[in-house]
């Protein structure tokens, strides 16, 4: 499963983060009431968050996020002061508005929600079809473009983000009867969290660039595929090949040297085990979300690297 990619836009930085009052660290399980992924992304981490907290680091500086996507681990550590990035840059400008400008996203979205709802379904399929059409054609950081964007992930086939080799979002209609669209609480909380983030849209190697001693680097990359037929690439019109792999695991060595405490998931494939040799690999197992055929879904190991002994 592979994580959403882009094009390389301009970085939409934020001021200096503010501290919040959530815990630094890795609780053992979520706050009740606490905020979540406001969209499903691709190769989310949600379902393996069980699994992945015992491997975590149980204290650190600075949270650093360079494949951001859904966001699920970002959420569950909650931490104080981060570093979040994607290279898809309307996805970080849905970040960056959620912080700065919920109530903007809000009113959109609850005008999308109440006309969706209120229709039969030939006519959400048209409302669906037109509103990808309005999405495809905003600027990135505009508020609108981010209520577009979570109207279309609750409402196209499986939840999906893909893009065309043109960079338009051409996921179909899902035809769900009665989606969550707006989930007010939920967007206020991720806003006050998100108060103590820096956001952009960079390549990987720059996200990471301020990284120092103690402070903790969670990668969660687009995946080396399982095989030459199992990959699923389209997710932005850029893929992420072996050479970008290499490339992250010399980032992933040169933290290491840094003094970071640094964490990465992968596929469980020769390829990525014999990369990260030398760093301590574990297994985890993961259910396979997006296949449209049911023999292709189930469990299947996933890898991840760290390089400190949880």
């Amino acid at each position: 499963m592979q994580r959403a990619i882009s094009k390389s836009k301009t970085a939409a930085v934020l001021p200096e983060p503010v501290a919040v009052a959530w815990p630094v660290g890795a609780p053992n399980q979520p706050a009740s009431g606490a905020p979540r992924p406001f969209l499903k992304w691709a190769g989310g981490k949600g379902q393996l968050l069980g699994e992945l907290r015992h491997l975590f680091p149980r204290t650190f500086g600075t949270y650093f996020e360079p494949f951001l996507g859904g966001g699920a681990v970002y959420f569950d550590l909650r931490p104080r002061k981060a570093f979040l990035n994607d290279i898809n840059a309307a996805l970080m400008g849905s970040y960056l508005n959620v912080k700065r400008r919920p109530d903007a996203v809000i009113e959109r979205l609850r005008l999308l929600q109440d006309e969706y709802l209120g229709a039969p379904e030939p006519a959400r399929a048209e409302m669906f079809y037109r509103v990808r059409d309005e999405y495809n054609g905003l600027p990135d950081h505009t508020p609108q473009k981010t209520a577009c964007l979570i109207f279309l992930n609750k409402t196209c086939y499986n939840g999906m983000y893909r893009e065309s080799s043109t960079g338009q979002f051409n996921v179909p209609f899902g035809r769900y009867r009665n989606p969550r669209i707006l989930d007010e609480e939920n967007l206020r909380g991720a806003s006050a969290l998100l108060a103590g983030a820096e956001l952009s849209s960079t390549p990987f190697e720059e996200a990471v660039r301020d990284a120092g001693k103690n402070d903790f680097v969670y990668f969660d990359p687009p995946y080396h595929p399982l095989s030459e037929t199992s990959s699923f690439t389209s997710y932005h019109a850029r893929d992420f090949a072996e050479a970008d792999q290499i490339r992250l695991r010399d980032v992933f060595a040169d933290l290491d040297r840094r003094g970071c405490l640094v964490m990465l998931s992968n596929s469980y494939t020769e390829f990525t085990r014999n990369l990260y040799e030398g760093f301590h690999q574990h297994t985890v197992l993961a259910n396979r979300a997006i296949n449209c055929k049911a023999t292709g879904r189930g469990k299947i190991k996933e890898l991840v690297v760290t390089n400190y002994r949880p």
